[in-house]
């Protein structure tokens, strides 16, 4: 089944599908077998170890390059797997432009295990397009874009970067925050476009997984050669698990879209939250970005409450439906404190430079009913404003101040 000739929901059902041959069976069935009988030692096959190809693995390939309007895709065991089969394309010496506010683990991988290859990197500004190109050096070989960031949501405009790049400079583009029906940044220009496939494309938090999806066949030959010798790899049952989810990621991304956008609209209306950061509310410094790059404003919000860091524990501490945990983009929501939980890895003056303050709340708003989410989010305000505010009055009466 080709992109061009059918919609995203039907290649979200159908691309990937393969009938089993000794049954019929309308499903792709799991194939977890480890290795193959082959007909005579050498022979050309295109399965003989899971390692190298496995059927299931396969289907999902074929489906994540069809809802990204690809050729090629290459899954991975999990998303920092993927990241690192893409940098995988670099080599000693080459020089790596990156998002300066990135997931903590991203940011981890660059800082801490790159350089031990000869690898370097700059964080950058890349909402400036003239600023992150000045940035550039001879020995730069790619630029890493996370769009919408983590947890900041700040966006980078994929297709002006694409037109001013440098020659020889690669443009890798995370898109796990925007999912491909949001966003397709290889369509803008991007070169190669990275998914933590454990968040939105599968759905529901129950199996890891990554890709690496581009249009270019000598790149996808090198991820692969990259995916083969590591051997980081899904299983059969993690990919059968996200072939499964991906099926119903339009419509789960109507509902996140949707809750999302009422969930910050009613943050934003509140006199006790200093900042709600989501690319679709008209107060966002790139909502106009958003709204020509993105076909919708995705499923994350983040916000400050007033009262400070002390606060914003409390409100984690006190929902009952918004779960306190890590990760993202499942049906169920999520609360978050990335200082201490997702950007823990950073140290403190990097978290400050980003804004990655210790009273930073980041929510995954799932697709429950939009009055229980809201309601679930005003009881854990108003229950830590009352005693935010018994706070301030104490500390009136200690120091005389009326």
């Amino acid at each position: 089944m080709t992109g061009a000739t059918h919609g995203f929901a039907t290649r979200a059902v159908w691309s990937g599908r393969e009938r089993c041959p000794a049954t019929n069976a309308t499903i792709a069935p799991i194939y977890q077998s480890v290795t193959y009988t082959l007909p005579h030692a050498g022979a050309p096959v295109e399965f003989d170890y899971s390692r190298t190809k496995n059927p299931t693995r396969n289907f999902v390939e074929r489906q994540l390059a069809a809802l990204e309007d690809a050729e090629f895709a290459c899954a991975f065991g999990s998303g920092m797997a993927a990241v690192t089969g893409a940098v995988s394309l670099l080599s000693s010496g080459d020089h790596l432009l990156a998002t300066r506010d990135l997931y903590g683990g991203t940011h981890r991988l660059f800082t801490q295990v790159l350089p031990r290859y000869g690898i370097t990197t700059t964080f950058v500004d890349t909402s400036d397009i003239a600023a992150t190109w000045a940035t550039a050096t001879p020995r730069t070989r790619m630029l890493w874009l996370e769009t919408p960031s983590n947890p900041r949501l700040r966006l980078a405009d994929i297709a002006a970067l694409a037109r001013t790049r440098p020659r020889d400079v690669l443009i890798a583009a995370d898109n796990t925050f925007a999912s491909p029906l949001l966003q397709r940044p290889l369509a803008l220009g991007a070169d190669i476009v990275v998914h933590s496939t454990t968040k939105y494309i599968c759905g529901h938090s129950d199996a890891l997984g990554g890709a690496v999806i581009s249009n270019d066949p000598e790149i996808a030959a090198q991820i692969a050669f990259h995916q083969n010798c590591v051997g980081a790899v899904p299983g059969p049952f993690d990919s059968y698990l996200t072939l499964r989810g991906a099926k119903t990621l339009p419509l789960r991304m109507e509902a996140h879209c949707r809750n999302a956008k009422r969930i910050a609209e009613f943050l934003e209306r509140r006199d006790d939250v200093a900042e709600v950061c989501y690319p679709g509310l008209p107060s966002h410094p790139q909502h106009e970005l958003a709204a020509r790059q993105m076909s919708g404003f995705g499923g994350v919000v983040s916000f400050r409450p007033r009262g400070g860091a002390e606060r914003a524990h409390a409100i984690a501490s006190s929902t009952r439906i918004f779960n306190l945990a890590v990760s993202l983009g499942g049906v169920e929501s999520l609360i978050c404190l990335p200082a201490r939980m997702t950007h823990a890895s950073l140290s403190d003056a990097e978290r400050a430079e980003l804004g990655i303050t210790d009273d930073l709340l980041r929510l995954s708003v799932g697709i429950e009913d939009i009055e229980d989410l809201i309601g679930d989010l005003s009881d854990a305000l108003d229950v830590t404003r009352s005693a935010a505010d018994d706070r301030e009055a104490c500390a009136r009466l200690v120091t005389g101040v009326s």
